[in-house]
């Protein structure tokens, strides 16, 4: 490093990394921001399975936008993990390693003999983390359910609290479980680090999709579980089961914006509606939304966010994310980067959300190509003659 580079927070830390998809490879790529060197194991040829998912229909760079979203600065490496010798290859490499993560169906790896006590034996005080849909030992885990982001949402009440009552229940914008889960994974790894230099024990994090979507609604639920109550949705579009009026959306003359929370005595003036205020804002909270509504669709949006900013209400114009990221290209912004990928070319992408002021998260490479880094990976911690006997088995 040179003497005027600033160091990262987690140099010095590999992990070995068997995760696909999205909940693994996101958690594994903010530890890779932050400085570890992150080693993506791989099916040999193919890739993981996020590779050959198209979004829209399209490939950046003959992979899908979703994995070069979420697989920056990665050395990747391809193994065989039903061939003998690639485990123990595997579990060889994992002895210079700190942290394996993987988010197979819960006992796969186990099968695979890549499970926590077969790296355990190889390292004692490992640090082994594992991502699921619905747990590892839980009962839903029994039931060998599906682990998938829209079914998650479904099941665990998030899709049904969110539209209009007369809506069918409406899934988010984006998969959240996925990325509840992933910076519960983060946190949960950087916990066991911080045990693992105090105590010297390693240990197992384990995290699922259903638990962390769960906590995502954790003020819903509390709500439910303490006050015997049932969330229902608003039929006039109240944004949230258990907000007062005016939180949602609301049309002007030539789009849509969002207002929180703001008491109607103040809101009704503003926007015309001096009544407005008698209105109880919870028990007549359909009718409140409609009124605002009426009065709304008056003014174009930007009338309407000069009026609101000058009164200081929570107000926001609603955007697509082709707006968003255009604001953010004219700013200059630091919250786009743009890495340059052998196939693809020059790719902006979302920075890194963590700010620290000694070790900042650096963005060095795009997402890997398969196997990119097997030879460099496996000879510095193998050697040559290993790499080359795996390769001539077929293990790699």
């Amino acid at each position: 490093m040179a003497a005027t580079e600033q160091p990262a927070a987690l140099d010095g830390i590999r992990v070995l990394d068997f995760t696909q998809m999205m909940l693994g490879p996101l958690c594994t790529q903010t530890l890779a921001d932050l400085g570890a060197d992150v080693i993506k194991v791989e099916r040999p040829g193919k890739g993981e399975w996020m590779r050959d998912m198209p979004m829209i229909g399209e490939f950046v760079g003959g992979d899908s936008a979703a994995f070069h979203a979420f697989n920056r600065n990665k050395r990747a490496i391809t193994a065989d993990l039903k061939h003998p010798k690639a485990r123990e290859a595997l579990l060889e490499l994992a002895k210079d390693c700190d942290v394996v993560t993987e988010n197979f169906r819960a006992g796969v790896m186990d099968r695979l003999g890549l499970g926590y006590e077969d790296f355990k034996a190889a390292k004692p005080d490992i640090i082994y983390a594992s991502g699921s849909g619905w747990g590892q030992r839980t009962e839903m885990a029994k039931q060998n359910r599906p682990g998938q982001d829209l079914l998650i949402q479904a099941m665990c009440g998030l899709m049904y609290n969110t539209g209009r009552a007369t809506d069918p229940p409406t899934a988010a914008g984006t998969p959240v479980a996925d990325f509840a889960a992933a910076q519960a994974m983060v946190s949960g790894i950087l916990a066991a680090l911080i045990a693992r230099d105090r105590h010297g024990i390693g240990q197992r994090v384990e995290v699922d999709l259903y638990s962390a979507t769960l906590n995502l609604q954790a003020q819903e639920n509390f709500a439910v579980l303490n006050q015997g109550i049932d969330l229902k949705r608003s039929a006039a579009g109240v944004a949230s089961c258990w907000n007062d009026a005016p939180y949602g959306t609301y049309p002007s003359a030539d789009g849509w914006m969002a207002i929180a929370m703001c008491p109607l005595d103040k809101l009704g003036p503003l926007i015309g509606d001096d009544d407005l205020g008698s209105l109880d804002a919870w028990t007549e909270r359909d009718e409140v939304k409609r009124r605002i509504e009426a009065q709304t669709r008056g003014r174009t949006t930007a009338d309407w966010m000069a009026v609101f900013e000058a009164a200081d209400v929570w107000a926001a114009p609603v955007r697509t994310s082709r707006e968003a990221m255009d604001e953010l290209i004219a700013m200059g912004s630091d919250r786009l980067i743009t890495l340059d990928h052998p196939k693809g070319g020059p790719l902006k992408m979302i920075a890194c959300p963590i700010t620290l002021s000694e070790t900042p998260a650096v963005a060095k490479n795009a997402a890997p190509l398969v196997g990119e880094h097997t030879d460099e990976v496996l000879t510095a911690h193998l050697g040559a003659d290993r790499l080359g006997t795996l390769r001539r088995e077929g293990a790699i």
